[in-house]
């Protein structure tokens, strides 16, 4: 299958994260890869702040398909309600609705936000692969906006003031490693603290970028002992380090 096919084919989610999408090493799998890679593919547990985050991403890039959330109008999700109605389902809260729409607003209302949001010539969602060192990667961008000629990434934090920390914690930098070899433009990201709504608009340095690329040359290594090497038993592994 040549690479226009593959692009084709992994704009269906379904595809894009099932079995066929697997083929591909993606930014998620760089933390497990780098700190435990004989975990790579296993499931992980749903948690509320992505759900949240996932939200958010698609209230402001494919409001069309909110409705595939279940909300529940309840205040916790200990209360009766809430498990009697999401039937053991991880589901949002009206309240965290209700905030997921206040950033939103604040977001789109900020001009230049909205300018690299909703400029006249972007794509929205749109999947790419490419191969890096040894092995093909594959990324989903938020946003391609041609215009600025950037990949623009939409995150939510907890704290926009420690935001430039979590990037590197969080893998954002491998991120914009990967992406910026995937679609040929710089990334930038668009930043809304969920506490307090402050904006931020950040950014890649040449040394945030290195930083991502040694995480990438770093996963493909240990995908490659874990993975690929015919000889090689994980029952023998042990990471060996000066204290």
């Amino acid at each position: 299958m040549n690479k226009k096919n593959i692009i084709a084919k992994l704009k269906d989610d379904t595809h894009y994260y099932g079995d066929f999408g697997k083929k591909y090493l993606s930014n998620s799998d760089i933390s497990t890869l780098l700190s435990n890679p004989l975990a790579l593919g296993q499931p992980s547990k749903p948690s509320s702040a992505f759900l949240v985050g996932g939200y958010f991403h698609t209230a402001i890039l494919e409001p069309d398909k909110l409705k595939k959330y279940k909300i529940i109008p309840a205040t916790t999700r200990n209360t009766k309600m809430y498990k009697e109605m999401s039937g053991g389902e991880l589901c949002l809260l009206q309240h965290e609705v209700d905030m997921i729409e206040a950033m939103k607003d604040k977001m789109i209302s900020n001009d230049i936000c909205n300018g690299l949001i909703n400029s006249t010539n972007t794509e929205y969602e749109v999947p790419g692969v490419s191969q890096l060192f040894k092995y093909v990667w594959k990324g989903k961008a938020d946003i391609i906006n041609h215009d600025d000629k950037l990949v623009v990434d939409i995150k939510t934090t907890a704290d926009i003031n420690k935001f430039k920390s979590s990037a590197y914690r969080y893998n954002y930098d491998s991120q914009a490693y990967i992406y910026s070899q995937l679609f040929g433009y710089e990334m930038v990201f668009i930043v809304i603290d969920k506490t307090t709504h402050q904006l931020g608009i950040f950014d890649c340095s040449p040394e945030f970028y290195a930083s991502g690329k040694d995480k990438v040359d770093r996963a493909e290594d240990a995908y490659e002992l874990f993975y690929k090497t015919k000889d090689f038993n994980p029952k023998q592994y042990f990471i060996s380090k000066t204290l």
